[in-house]
């Protein structure tokens, strides 16, 4: 069976759904534009409650640390009018890296979001905004983030895209916007919240120790979806450590597909049962690598066929790993179809049934033509934005557009041993023993793999009242659980509980 590794770019460019977009004006062969807002009013009812808005969207000026305009960096932010005192502020942002907001802008975190028929395809437009009564701007106010590239975000002065565009540029260029954007709106001593989607969780690591190394002390870090260390996700050579924190989501969505013999009384209940079966028994065959025995392999393979639906005889030929990609295509060959990446409870058409490897990704197919019609119908319409202005749902695209994967404290011996911002988290989990972090996972994202998050957090050196801090719930649906209405019923009482429960008394 051949094996797929995928290069660091090539990953995170999968993370989300890419759409094509529109262009944007170069700063580099144009004279810079200038930051505008344009506002509006809005209102949102949340548990028979209405709560009246001031919409803010558009861009502001981003100084460095001399005080020279570098970018103009976009947002929309929903202030609520006549505001209690104190009230929290939340920044929020997508993943990638490359990845616009407008995901979580109309999936969740906004006074609207659009309709989808979840887990099935879409028809075309016109598509259905409707009140998002899932929100939790009845407790905070929001701010959606764009970083550069994205958005209505754009390098200006002297700056060039690749000051933004890497793991130490893109936190120090999102920390100084929370910064000044504070300072801007008054808001330095709200009660402060940070939220990020899948790589928008690589990036929080990063940047809750930015920031708290600069007197800005966070109440709580909002995780959805997340991941801290890349070598989870790429199935490297002589690598073991992506087939063992894959399997549990492996196995949940063949529990889901009705692939599996015993389904026991729950999915959490099944889930448990993989989990002690992958350590206690998987990940110590793995570990033997061809000193497995034949008897063992077998017995092994025959265990992950009760648990994932696949054939034994697939199993021992993949010598007991399988990527996945080549679980997309495995699981449901019989049929012709091809399951979700993003969640996996999607299933589309297979074309290639020959094929190892996904060629798509159902829930990115199914869902992102509404998503980003949808935004830009409301951005341009309801909030108000200039048509002048082109919004970017991704950066990948731009010219020149390349990730620098270099992170300060991932280098020993002059080499990078690994890509992860654990050890940022880890610190500020040691400096602040007040911050609290919550991670939200869905049981059928195979993208960021909940149980990698687990491998992560029980890694962290650090001692049990520090990550006794780390709260973590699941959902049952994918990378944006939100698109299933009740878990984006269980995504708002989570959130709101948390951010409440992270105030000071």
């Amino acid at each position: 069976m051949k094996k797929l590794t995928l290069t660091m770019s090539l990953v995170w460019m999968l993370l989300i759904p890419v759409m094509a977009q529109e262009s944007t004006t170069s700063a580099e062969t144009h004279s810079d534009p200038k930051a505008e807002v344009f506002e509006s009013d809005i209102s949102v009812t949340i548990d028979g409650k209405s709560i009246d808005l001031r919409a803010h969207a558009g861009t502001m000026e981003l100084k460095d640390e001399n005080n020279k305009p570098i970018a103009l960096f976009g947002f929309t932010a929903y202030f609520k009018k006549n505001p209690e005192k104190n009230r929290p502020i939340v920044f929020a942002y997508n993943g990638g890296p490359g990845s616009s907001s407008y995901w979580l802008h109309l999936g969740i975190m906004g006074p609207r979001r659009v309709v989808v028929d979840d887990p099935n395809y879409n028809q075309a437009a016109p598509y259905q905004l409707v009140n998002n009564e899932f929100s939790i701007l009845d407790v905070a106010d929001v701010v959606m983030m764009d970083p550069v590239g994205t958005g209505l975000s754009v390098p200006i002065g002297e700056a060039k895209g690749k000051d933004f565009w890497g793991v130490d540029q893109d936190i120090r260029s999102v920390s100084l916007f929370i910064m000044q954007f504070l300072k801007e709106h008054n808001r330095l001593n709200s009660p402060k919240y940070i939220l990020g989607e899948s790589y928008g969780t690589f990036r929080n690591a990063g940047v809750m120790n930015y920031l708290l190394g600069r007197g800005y002390a966070l109440n709580g870090v909002i995780m959805v979806s997340a991941v801290f260390d890349l070598r989870t996700l790429f199935f490297a050579p002589n690598e073991d450590i992506s087939y063992v924190v894959y399997l549990p989501t492996m196995a949940a969505t063949s529990w889901y597909h009705n692939r599996v013999a015993n389904k026991g009384g729950s999915l959490p209940d099944f889930v448990q049962q993989v989990r002690e079966f992958t350590e206690q028994e998987y990940a110590p065959a793995l570990f033997k690598g061809n000193r497995i025995s034949a008897s063992e392999k077998s017995q092994i393979a025959q265990k992950l066929e009760a648990y994932t639906g696949i054939s034994s005889t697939v199993w021992e030929r993949a010598n007991l790993k399988i990527t996945a990609s080549e679980y997309f295509q495995e699981l449901l060959r019989d049929e012709e179809n091809t399951v979700g990446r993003l969640d996996s409870r999607y299933k589309g058409i297979n074309i290639d049934p020959m094929s190892m490897d996904a060629f798509t990704d159902p829930q990115s197919d199914a869902i992102s033509p509404a998503y980003t019609m949808a935004f830009l119908d409301y951005f341009h319409g309801q909030l108000g934005v200039s048509k002048d202005w082109l919004y970017s749902t991704s950066a990948y695209s731009k010219e020149g557009f390349r990730w620098d994967w270099k992170h300060q404290g991932n280098n020993f011996w002059g080499a990078d041993a690994a890509v992860t911002t654990l050890p940022d988290m880890a610190e500020a989990l040691s400096k602040d023993p007040n911050v609290k972090v919550l991670i939200m996972n869905g049981y059928y994202d195979l993208a960021t793999v909940f149980y990698g998050v687990e491998h992560s957090i029980s890694h962290l050196d650090l001692p049990k009242e520090a990550t006794d801090r780390i709260i973590m719930t699941y959902y049952e649906a994918g990378h944006m659980m939100y698109t299933h209405l009740p878990s984006a019923k269980l995504f708002r009482d989570d959130l709101k509980n948390f951010i409440q429960d992270t105030q000071r008394k």
